[in-house]
């Protein structure tokens, strides 16, 4: 076990997967370029370290939704295009500049902050096309800004783009949005260079048909994980490991952890493991199982900020791991067990687990 950290609880990242499913997309988008979405630290996954690998593989763009987030990229990687997704302050806009960092135009007080702004700046227009998240609505509205972000000698206009509801779901509210957008672009005497639409899902059902875009936005897709059924050809990225560091073996009548929730009926074993919903393995997991030796296990009694017990039979040893997600155990089961996303699950494990790079089967 390999971790250059001192806890025995770990999220291995298994880049050889994330290879593939970037492959995977750059097979329908052909000549398009990709634009990983490393936000949110990558998903959950290490923005660094997965940026890191792209790089060595030839990318030389990402996209991110904090201007913090932009800036962690740039302060390693000074020859990629960085765009900043989210909502950008006035008062932020020359540390943007000075970072090289592409912001979005989403709204009337922005634009006219950018506008008067007089110093070199790199921007996207966002279009709201039926998401009523950030974006502009107005097509008269967008069509007069285009035409001035292009005048400005201040500004770098790189690209126009939209972001889907319904991509997973909704096939008529979808092509409501991409019909907006694509009569707005008609409207558009010059487009900037780049045009993007596409999120994962959309990558995946529509974007082979789709013919005025030339980048295309993979988020979840990229870490394996697909809203879509059924699911593109993708291999999940990320599993979440701990160790046994302590058996207890109890006696009828012995109770487990907080509120003492969970008492043995007959002599039984428990297994310690040291993760808890600090981790973001959160208490709602209670209902659960963990993967040891190939086996699932039930998680029992209350789980504590820092551990959770499982109830395991004499096969289990102290030292052995347990895989929570990413084996048997899947991500997508997590989330339907805790009624949410797969999303949410990944995004949820705390920065107090280490990730651990895996490519060609071993650490990196």
């Amino acid at each position: 076990m390999k971790h250059n950290e001192y806890r025995p609880t770990w999220a291995e990242i298994n880049l050889d997967h994330l290879w593939h499913n970037f492959e995977e997309a750059q097979k329908i988008l052909k000549l398009k370029t990709i634009i990983p979405v490393i936000k949110a630290n990558a998903y959950g996954h290490d923005a660094i370290e997965v940026m890191k690998f792209l790089y060595k593989k030839g990318v030389r763009i990402a996209a991110v939704s904090l201007l913090e987030e932009a800036i962690e990229l740039r302060a390693l990687f000074t020859d990629i295009d960085i765009l900043m997704l989210g909502p950008i302050l006035a008062k932020d806009l020359d540390v943007a500049s000075s970072y090289d960092i592409a912001v979005t135009i989403y709204d009337q007080e922005i634009y006219e902050t950018i506008r008067n702004y007089g110093k070199w700046i790199t921007c996207h227009l966002k279009v709201d096309s039926g998401m009523s998240r950030y974006g502009l609505t107005e097509t008269n509205q967008i069509i007069k800004m285009v035409e001035e972000l292009q005048s400005l000698k201040h500004i770098s206009f790189k690209g126009i783009y939209t972001h889907f509801a319904t991509a997973n779901a909704d096939v008529v509210f979808y092509n409501k949005q991409l019909d907006m957008f694509k009569d707005l672009l008609k409207r558009i005497s010059t487009c900037p260079p780049m045009i993007h639409v596409s999120n994962s899902s959309s990558t995946f059902k529509y974007e082979k048909d789709i013919k005025f875009t030339t980048h295309a936005r993979l988020g979840i897709s990229l870490y394996g994980l697909s809203l879509d059924d059924p699911k593109p050809n993708l291999k999940p990225v990320m599993s979440l490991k701990s160790t046994v560091v302590q058996i207890k073996e109890l006696k009828a009548g012995d109770c487990v952890g907080y509120g003492a929730s969970y008492c043995a009926k007959i002599d039984e074993r428990i297994a310690i493991l040291p993760i808890g919903y600090a981790d973001g393995f959160i208490r709602r997991n209670k209902t659960g199982h963990v993967e040891i030796n190939h086996q699932k296990y039930k998680i029992v009694g209350t789980i504590c900020m820092d551990a959770c017990f499982i109830k395991i039979d004499d096969t289990v040893q102290l030292g052995d791991i347990a895989t929570l997600f990413g084996g048997l155990i899947t991500i997508d089961e997590v989330a339907a067990r805790l009624n949410t996303i797969n999303y949410e699950v990944c995004t949820s494990v705390s920065y107090r687990v280490p990730r651990v790079m895996i490519q060609g089967g071993s650490n990196d």
